[in-house]
């Protein structure tokens, strides 16, 4: 048996709105522009300002804005070496999920892990100075006791598309 999605306090937060057409392309708007002004935002949506103002702080405290981030062009910062790596586990039982999953959570190398299902447990994207640097990164998660029984690594020769969301623009109201 291998792991599923489990909530997260996060996401037991706050049950999510409803939402119509016009929440859903002030949403799309945000996340192709974060820094984008309150007056322009309403003028893309077609909604004066006070209005598309009052929708945006409804969504934002329904927690469906996490927060703004700027997307730093890390590579042109040095070289950087990305793996992505498949982990399963010896055993399976919920202990087993939580300490990996913990451990995950708090560790800055590992960008991305995905709980899988269909024959493998978790997919990471993990990101290191050099492959000396990663392989230093995986004998520490042996070593760590997180109860790893294989794992199987291909690193990344070059990003051909790198979106960090699904476009809210393909979400359709129901």
């Amino acid at each position: 048996m291998t792991s599923g999605p489990r909530e997260t306090p996060e996401s037991q937060a706050r049950p999510a709105p409803k939402l119509d057409a016009i929440d859903l392309r002030i949403l799309a708007v945000l996340q192709r522009e974060g820094r984008i002004t309150k007056l322009a935002l309403a003028e893309k949506v077609n909604l004066s300002p006070t209005p598309c103002w009052e929708r945006f702080k409804r969504l934002e405290d329904a927690g469906l804005v996490r927060g703004y981030r700027a997307d730093i062009a890390v590579e042109k910062l040095g070289n950087i070496t990305t793996a992505i790596v498949e982990v399963n586990l010896k055993t399976h039982r919920l202990e087993d999920f939580d300490r990996f999953e913990d451990t995950m959570r708090k560790t800055p190398e590992v960008l991305e892990c995905l709980s899988t299902g269909g024959g493998i447990d978790y997919v990471l994207k993990v990101v290191a100075a050099d492959i000396g640097a990663y392989q230093t990164f995986i004998d520490g998660l042996l070593e760590a006791g997180l109860g790893i029984d294989k794992y199987f690594t291909y690193v990344v020769t070059r990003t051909v598309k790198d979106e960090p969301q699904a476009p809210v623009a393909l979400l359709t109201c129901k």
